[in-house]
């Protein structure tokens, strides 16, 4: 029987790791031992990368909702809870389109929530 050492395996690995860090600076393009760590470094800054957008992404509706309850004269935290009292149940993303893209109806909960306290 034949000896089977893996070489078609290994390079198959490698071909894909190298495809993988294309268009990396210099060596770590090309050589496969950088390559593998660039390729490595860059998957855990993607996956950080998610978590990071869904904070980001939150920050930025909040921020949006307090600018439109400011013009109102409501402060963020007494609006929301005047929502929640009121049983509006609208999550922050809607709730940063709405005073965006309709001001009349963010108003307009802003009126609900300061009445339902």
């Amino acid at each position: 029987m034949a000896r089977v050492k893996g070489a078609l395996a290994t390079r198959k690995r490698r071909k894909k790791t190298l495809k993988l860090a294309r268009g990396y600076w210099g060596a770590k393009s090309k050589h496969f031992k950088m390559a593998k760590e660039a390729v490595m470094k860059s998957g855990n800054y993607a996956y950080i990368g998610r978590k990071q957008r869904k904070r980001d992404f939150r920050r930025l509706w909040i921020t949006r909702i307090s600018a439109g309850c400011r013009v109102n004269g409501v402060n963020y935290s007494t609006f929301m809870n005047g929502l929640k009292k009121a049983g509006i149940t609208l999550n922050r993303k809607v709730l940063s389109e709405i005073a965006i893209a309709d001001p009349q109806a963010f108003t307009a909960l802003v009126e609900k929530a300061k009445a339902a306290l």
